[in-house]
């Protein structure tokens, strides 16, 4: 399979890179407009509970999903490394152990969503008015969250196979059934948040068919045997390098869930204007988010070729890119903040309030270009116990700690609380070069 676009060992790697990067930037994108449809739907057709029902549960199903997509970072690096070493024969055994582990995953999810459901609903303060809309919409994104690990699977090895253009598809077939789900569901026959579910699951369910087909009608340099669905010996190697990612996925998701709480001791109007501006880092944050998958990806193949110089100047490259992008993003939040808040609220107070958020976060668009670059080429080296480490550190000894010690002070602003996520990426960045050059040093020795 090492046709021209899916080979990163030669060529230009910036051309390689952003050609690389750009599906994936493009799957990122429909799946932040993928939620934003469910609330935009729900919040016109539905009802008050129902609009509060789907955002509390689509931050539980968001939990859950980012932490899948970083267990199978481990799948991505393992497929492209291997490839980088030609030896595709291995794959088979990687994509078949990977099928058995993730389904145990899926089995245990469903039972936790749908027993659990309303304790879990009760533990992220839903509203009481709200509870019962917020744990049906928990326990029917649960009873789906088979389809809902697949297609996170199955995006993780197309990714590894070079092909960022599938998973693209995947997400725009979703997008395309959600929609119309949540029209005939909610608009047409009034389900609420329980119809914004039901497409949810549905609209996976449908891209899972749609990526099977396309993998067994690809032409792959390895076959998949019956042989290989079972716990073989590459389901240890890509657990050893996606289990550190998940945990620290899962604290970062939990950090932002606590993050969410000191802000609402500033108000309704602090607690509105911060939900608002979520909304616009969730997109100023998609660049340096797909370069960190492209990264991964493409370090991986470099290093199994022996190509650790290349290797190298791609993270460079990676930071550059980010950076160009980074700056203009950084200019359109601290000019145009107001304006971009403006677009999710008609509350003076509510905008104000999103865009003193941002003018604190601003920094992070520049920040986060470097550290996720770096984050990506040591998540391609099987280096994630320390991107773990480095995460743990910068989550729960920096960004927490600053965001509580802010929003206690007397003159609290939500401008010092978002100052604590640019601060914390330093800290990162400073982290990261350090083990960067001791890497760089135990190499020449």
């Amino acid at each position: 399979m090492t046709n021209d676009k899916a080979d990163f060992t030669q060529g230009s790697i910036l051309k390689k890179l952003v050609a690389f990067m750009m599906p994936i930037l493009g799957a990122l994108i429909l799946q932040a407009a993928y939620g934003a449809v469910d609330l935009l739907v729900v919040g016109r057709f539905g009802s008050t509970s129902g609009l509060s029902a789907v955002s509390t549960g689509s931050q539980v199903l968001n939990l859950v999903t980012f932490v899948v997509i970083q267990f199978a970072m481990g799948i991505t690096v393992l497929i492209a490394r291997y490839l980088g070493e030609k030896k595709p024969e291995r794959i088979g055994a990687v994509i078949g152990g990977s099928a058995v582990v993730f389904t145990i995953i899926s089995v245990i999810l469903f039972g936790v969503m749908v027993s659990l459901a309303r304790p879990i609903s009760v533990l992220m303060q839903a509203p009481e008015e709200a509870l019962d809309l917020t744990a049906a919409y928990v326990r029917i994104c649960g009873s789906g969250i088979f389809f809902i690990v697949a297609y996170n699977l199955l995006s993780a090895i197309f990714r590894g196979l070079g092909d960022s253009q599938s998973p693209l598809l995947f997400v725009l077939v979703a997008c395309i059934v959600n929609i119309i789900g949540d029209l005939i569901l909610v608009a047409g026959l009034h389900m609420d948040a329980a119809g914004a579910a039901v497409a949810t699951v549905l609209a996976q369910a449908l891209s899972v068919v749609f990526a099977v087909m396309l993998l067994i009608k690809k032409k792959l340099p390895f076959k998949i045997t019956k042989q290989d669905f079972c716990l073989n010996s590459q389901c240890k190697k890509f657990l050893k390098i996606g289990l550190p990612l998940a945990l620290q996925e899962f604290l970062t998701q939990v950090s932002f869930l606590a993050l969410c709480a000191f802000v609402n001791r500033l108000g309704l109007e602090a607690s509105s204007g911060y939900g608002v501006a979520c909304k616009i880092v969730n997109f100023a944050m998609l660049v340096p988010s797909a370069l960190m998958q492209s990264m991964a990806s493409f370090v991986s193949q470099n290093v199994g070729a022996g190509k650790t110089k290349r290797a190298k100047q791609s993270m460079f490259t990676g930071i550059g890119v980010g950076l160009s992008v980074g700056c203009l993003v950084f200019a359109l939040i601290m000019l145009k903040g107001d304006m971009l808040t403006g677009f999710f609220s008609t509350e003076t107070a509510v905008i104000q309030n999103g865009y003193d958020y941002l003018k604190g976060f601003a920094l992070e668009t520049l920040v986060t270009a470097v550290l996720f670059s770096m984050i990506g080429y040591f998540n391609g080296n099987n280096k994630t116990v320390w991107v773990m480490t480095q995460g743990l550190i910068q989550t729960l000894l920096v960004r927490l700690p600053l965001a509580y010690f802010m929003s206690i002070q007397p003159n609290a602003s939500l401008t010092k609380i978002g100052l604590a996520a640019p601060i914390s990426t330093i800290v990162g960045i400073i982290l990261n070069v350090g083990f960067f050059l001791y890497l760089e040093k135990k190499e020449r020795k």
